[in-house]
Formats: structure tokens, sequence, C-alpha cells
């Protein structure tokens, strides 16, 4: 019988996988895209597409097992708690105005908030940027999913979530009992999401267990990162 420390730790390893196999898929199109994960403070991606800056180290992130309490303001200024959302499964999108993949996201993001509307999903975005250009942005785009805003503050938020020196975009999925299934780095297309979020859909339906949940999304995140790759 395994311990219950063994399967945590197991169960962290499968999240640790898909974000990596994320940023993965991520870098083999950044070449083409210029659409590589940007630090935190930086107004854009690296200079050079140079493929071997692309090759990096797995990320070492200690993914918390349960989405963690904070709160941040929302484009009119008011403080907003995550628990205003409690019960719902949430994708909770972290990104910045300047940051070319982040607004590649957005209309996927648009279309996943209106598909997924009526099956207590939540997108939250999370912009890590100064508020009135987040706001114009917002305007400017249409966003009407929930958006949060911050600077510092909204940097410690993404640290709580084990993402001390972010790239952005980065996207955290949770079932509606507040577990976090998965992170993912880098840009999100259609086929990761829908993937992640089928598991999601199936936790919070019963049909599966956490554990088997992150180990399907590993198993898939790899089969489109290899499908893409080849």
């Amino acid at each position: 019988m395994k311990t219950p420390g063994l399967r945590y730790f197991g169960a962290a390893l499968v999240v640790l996988l898909g974000i990596w196999l994320g940023f993965k898929f991520h870098a083999a199109h950044s070449v083409q895209e210029v659409g590589v994960a940007v630090p935190a403070g930086i107004a854009g991606p690296p200079d050079s597409n140079d493929p071997a800056q692309l090759e990096t180290a797995p990320p070492q992130v200690a993914i918390p097992e349960r989405l963690p309490q904070f709160s941040l303001k929302d484009l009119t200024g008011k403080q907003t708690p995550v628990s205003s959302w409690s019960g719902k499964s949430l994708m909770i999108n972290f990104w910045a105005t300047w940051c070319a993949p982040c607004r590649r996201e957005i209309p996927l993001l648009k279309t996943l908030a209106a598909d997924w509307a009526g099956r207590d999903l939540t997108i939250v975005g999370i912009a890590v940027d100064y508020p009135d250009k987040v706001r114009a942005f917002a305007g400017e785009f249409k966003i009407d999913y929930p958006l949060l805003v911050g600077e510092q503050d909204a940097m410690d938020v993404a640290a709580r979530f084990g993402m001390t020196s972010p790239g952005f975009p980065f996207t955290v999925f949770t079932d509606n009992r507040g577990e976090v299934v998965a992170l993912f780095l880098g840009e999100l297309h259609r086929p990761q999401a829908e993937l992640i979020l089928s598991e999601v859909r199936s936790l919070n339906e019963d049909r599966t267990q956490l554990a088997q949940a992150r180990q399907a999304i590993a198993e898939g995140l790899e089969r489109i990162a290899a499908k893409h790759s080849g």
C-alpha cells in the first residue's frame, strides 16, 4: 500500500510533467511565433529566436494541492476574493497586456468562457500589470470574463501557486472542490484546454479521481506535444 506522502509526491510529479509538456509544446511553436514565456517585468519576448535558448530545464515549481485563498482588485477597484467563485471550477489565467502570447490566448479564453458558462466553470484573468492599461485593453478586446489586476500583489498570488519567477501566460485549473488539477505554462491552444477541462468535468461528476485525472492530462499533453513537434 502506498503511503499518503508517496501518493502526494506522485500526484505532484504528474502536474509538474504537465507544466513541462506545456512548456515544450509552447517552445516548439515559439521559434516561428516568437511566443516564448516572458519573465515578469520584461516588456516583451527575448530578442533572439535561437531554438537553443528554448531548451531549458523543467521549471522547479511547488504547486499547492488546493486553491490558495487570495484577494485582488477588479477593474473597478473593488477588492475581490477568489472565494467569490467558491463551488465552481476555475481557469485562472495569469497574463499581461505587453505579453504577445497572452494577447493571442484571449479569443480562445472568451470562447471557452461562453462554451462552458452553463457547466460551473469560471475563467478568471489575473493581469500583472497597471490597472489603467488593463482597463483600456479589456475594453478594446471586449473581454467579458472576470478580470483581477495587480502589480506586486498579483506577483505574490502567482508565487502562491509556486511561480516565484513566473513566465506569462500560465493557467491554473481547479475542480469545483478547489483542488488544483493542473498548471499549464505557456500559451494555451484549444487541444490542451479541452483535454484538461474534460478531466476537470470528469472530476466534478465523480467519474474519475484526482490522481487519475492528472495522469490522463500528463499523457494527453505528451501526445499533443509529440504530434506538433514531429
